[in-house]
């Protein structure tokens, strides 16, 4: 009898293990929330990408390790909602994304991705502080680049198509979606500050498209491991967007969206996936700043400033930009867990 019990209770348990590697006890993710990078700590200090989406949503919830993540990554879980911050770069971001999409203690069925952050936005059409939602992403790395002093023409863009890179290159995110989203928040009102205003109308000379007040906006972005400024990578980033035929105009430049488009798209997710993103600078250089100015720690006159409050590059606008970035965002969030997205 003995025997027979202990069979009975080891055929239990093994029935009891195959049901919940099966799903059976899945965690059922509504919304997984995608930032980049945070500035310190996830609560309470200055602002990165992750921590208003981290206060506002998951804190004090559980906490998960996900294996092959990124590293000191965990996965915040709380009533449907998750974030992980994945790491800057596309390595990074695909790498994270489908690390969390691989494991099977979560149930991604029912999910919505939103990729979430910071960028830098398009001269001539975008001011600091604009919040946009992404129609699609491209791949700035891929191709031919080329550098103008060895161009017959330099003056012309450095970029050059190649087809066969196609399939990874440009990533057309669900036009419906996007018009959903779009339409839920397109009248959302943005703040901006005096200074960045100040820095903007001085830049550019008080050109009209330089001087309004941020908006929320429709575009495409353009992601590009190398973290470039300039009107000949500008002019690159329109001619790429010409040639995919891209549904909106140049507006950001970032670093991770398209992998992360091209990861959810092999999983089958791509019709799911919703970019919000803020612009903190621009995509050219400002106020006599320049490359070695921002990049080269010996240059003399180097200031890694980024995020400060007196930023030759992004002036005051940082955190601003990412209050921003979660007026728009907590929208489309709340919207997806009460089912009227």
């Amino acid at each position: 009898m003995k025997k027979i019990f202990s069979f009975l209770l080891m055929a239990l348990v093994a029935i009891s293990f195959v049901s919940a590697s099966d799903g059976g006890e899945k965690i059922d993710v509504k919304v997984l929330i995608l930032p980049k990078f945070e500035s310190g700590d996830l609560s309470g200090d200055f602002p990165g990408e992750a921590q208003y989406y981290y206060e506002n949503y998951v804190e004090g919830g559980e906490e998960y390790e996900i294996k092959g993540g990124f590293e000191n990554s965990k996965l915040y879980y709380k009533d449907g909602v998750a974030l992980y911050v994945t790491g800057m770069g596309k390595v990074n971001t695909a790498l994270s994304l489908s690390a969390i999409l691989l494991d099977d203690r979560f149930d991604f069925s029912d999910c919505y991705f939103l990729s979430t952050g910071c960028a830098g936005s398009a001269v001539g059409s975008t001011v600091m502080g604009d919040v946009f939602v992404i129609s699609a992403a491209i791949d700035f790395d891929l191709g031919h680049h080329a550098d103008p002093r060895e161009m017959a023409d330099p003056s012309r863009p450095t970029w050059f198509a190649d087809p066969s890179y196609n399939s990874a290159s440009y990533k057309l995110l669900d036009q419906d979606l996007v018009a959903r989203v779009y339409d839920l928040v397109k009248d959302i009102e943005l703040e901006t500050t005096e200074h960045t205003k100040d820095f903007m109308a001085y830049t550019f000379n008080n050109e009209e498209w330089a001087v309004r007040d941020p908006m929320v906006k429709r575009g495409t972005t353009v992601s590009g491991d190398n973290y470039w400024k300039g009107y000949y990578d500008h002019e690159n980033a329109l001619l790429q967007t010409e040639y995919y035929g891209a549904p909106d105009p140049f507006a950001l430049t970032e670093m991770e969206d398209v992998a992360l488009a091209v990861v959810l798209d092999r999983f089958g997710y791509l019709d799911r996936y919703i970019i919000i993103r803020d612009s903190v600078n621009m995509d050219v250089f400002m106020n006599g700043a320049g490359p070695e100015s921002l990049w080269d720690p010996e240059y003399e006159n180097y200031e890694d400033t980024l995020a400060s409050e007196e930023s030759v590059e992004a002036a005051d606008i940082f955190a601003t930009a990412m209050e921003n970035n979660f007026k728009v965002g907590s929208v489309v969030v709340d919207a997806i867990l009460d089912g009227t997205l």
